[in-house]
Formats: C-alpha cells, sequence, structure tokens
C-alpha cells in the first residue's frame, strides 16, 4: 500500500497528515498546513474518508478545508460536528488497501485512537519512533491538562497486546516513519514512558 505524508514539506507546526492510496483512498488526520488539500490532490481525485486519531489542533486545522474539498466521511471518536462515524474500540476500519482495527489509546488525549492492520500502524501521537525527544521510540507527551502518563502507559500495553506480529510499518503523527521492527519500537516507547521522567525536562 502506497502512503504519503502530505503534510511532509510544511514550515510550520503539523502533525503527519497520512494519505492512504489504493482501493479506498484514506486520510489518516488532517494536519494544519495551509494547501493540504492541493497536496492530496496531487495524488488522487477522490477521498472515501478521513480517519482521526485524536482532535488536537495540529491534526485537525485542516478538516474543514480538506472536507469542504471532497465528498469523504469524517470517522473520529469524539464528536465532531461534521463527523459521519463513529469510531469505537475494536471497530475495523479500511485504510487504503488494508483492514484495519481500532484501538482506544487515551493518555495524550481523550479521544484518542491507533489503528492497526497485519502490516501497519497508525500510531497517532501515543507511540513514536522519533520526535526529537528520544529517537528510536518515544511516546506522546502527558505533561498538559487533561493529560495522564498512567493512563498513556496502559495505552501501549493495550497496544501491544493488539498488535500483529510482522507489524513492518509505521505511522506516527509526528517524526519519520519507521520500517522494521515495530513490536521493538512499541516496547521501548513503553519502557521510557514507565520511568516516570519528564519527556521534556526544560519545560
Amino acid at each position: 500500500m502506497e502512503v504519503v505524508n502530505v503534510t511532509a514539506e510544511a514550515e510550520t507546526f503539523t502533525c503527519n497528515a497520512y494519505l492512504a492510496l489504493g482501493e479506498s483512498p484514506t486520510l489518516v488526520d488532517a494536519g494544519a498546513m495551509t494547501g493540504v488539500v492541493d497536496v492530496i490532490e496531487g495524488h488522487t481525485d477522490e477521498l472515501d474518508r478521513v480517519v482521526l486519531t485524536h482532535q488536537h489542533g495540529d491534526h485537525v486545522s485542516q478538516l474543514d478545508a480538506v472536507l469542504d474539498a471532497f465528498d469523504a466521511d469524517l470517522l473520529a471518536y469524539a464528536d465532531h460536528p461534521r463527523r459521519t462515524g463513529e469510531l469505537a474500540d475494536g471497530d475495523t476500519v479500511t485504510v487504503g488497501d488494508e483492514t484495519c482495527e481500532v484501538v482506544y489509546t487515551p493518555g495524550h488525549a481523550d479521544d484518542h485512537v491507533s489503528l492497526v492492520s497485519e502490516a501497519s500502524l497508525f500510531s497517532g501521537d501515543v507511540v513514536v519512533h522519533d520526535d526529537g525527544a528520544f529517537d528510536d521510540g518515544s511516546f506522546g507527551r502527558t505533561d498538559m491538562a487533561g493529560q495522564s502518563r498512567e493512563r498513556l502507559i496502559e495505552s501501549i500495553e493495550d497496544l501491544l497486546e493488539r498488535l500483529p506480529d510482522g507489524v513492518e510499518r509505521m505511522y506516527s503523527g509526528h517524526g519519520g516513519v519507521f520500517e522494521g521492527d515495530v513490536r521493538a519500537v512499541v516496547e521501548r516507547s513503553l519502557e521510557r514512558a514507565e520511568r516516570r521522567e519528564p519527556k521534556y525536562p526544560d519545560e
């Protein structure tokens, strides 16, 4: 399955927004980059759905622009004025050419979900490969209002239990795309989160 980070050229802060091409073109998160619609249109004329990992501003600022440009469904865990389908733990959703299981993974955000297929993990902000704080396995920040390190740890544990053997691609909300032993990266992120040390000690 071809997956394109449509916010890769952003010059301002945004999440990674992933366009999964194939039989059912799907956008995972909309990002905060002005012009993201133009990038999507450079790859596909149709968009079946937008799936939100969570609704922090860097993931949804361009959502209205995307939905205005495409006749796409909006799938999200939490309520949204333009949501057409509610995501719940254990649901399945098509992303490009892959069938993904929805795993509820709060801690960084109360409405956070991750998407797991036999080959790929769309982890949002719960787990990332490299983000400036840690390389080769990091975790979402939990030092702001409404966030919980303890709940994030539980979410990563849940994710590991539901992660199929053989997943080799991780598309996270920040940092680079990882290809290789995804389980090992998630396990390292859990070990670091369990230390309970501040992720950004200078902030």
